[in-house]
């Protein structure tokens, strides 16, 4: 398909995402400043499945909204995983549970002290700031651990 065929939406706007079919259930995601995703069944290589999209926004978010934080507290360079677990409910074909898992590298070298209190500056970043967790939060249970330590 080449691009003057590709149908354009009439709402298209700032903060629009399009998914544009390039073969039996495959499409290229695209957003307005030009950055792709493959999109696809586990039986395409280099593809996302549109729940792994779904986890990967949620520990996408996670990261964007605690790494000032962290950031502060650890400095610029420091280097943390953001992980969201979970597979569908194959009977009722939707998340019921996602587990976000962070792992940040130099937290439990911390004082149990100051370990408690970025734990608590994350968890509330992550609250206040990111907008996939809140968008998602009511509709599936969502729970959060940052090296081991539930919050």
């Amino acid at each position: 398909m080449t691009n003057d065929r590709i149908p354009t939406g009439v709402r298209v706007a700032p903060g629009s995402v399009s998914a544009t079919r390039v073969g039996e259930r495959t499409f290229e995601g695209r957003n307005d400043r030009g950055s792709t995703v493959l999109i696809g069944p586990t039986s395409v290589d280099g593809a996302f499945t549109p729940g792994e999209l779904l986890k990967a926004a949620l520990a996408g978010c996670a990261g964007m909204s605690a790494d000032s934080v962290i950031a502060r507290r650890l400095g610029d360079d420091f280097t943390a995983t953001y992980w969201a677990h979970g597979t569908s409910d194959e009977a009722e074909n939707r998340y019921k549970a996602i587990d976000e898992e962070i792992v940040i590298d130099g937290l439990d070298e911390m004082s149990v002290e100051d370990r408690a209190k970025l734990i608590n500056l994350i968890e509330r970043s992550i609250e206040k700031s990111c907008t996939v967790a809140r968008s998602v939060g009511s509709a599936i249970d969502l729970s959060t651990t940052i090296n081991g330590t539930e919050v």
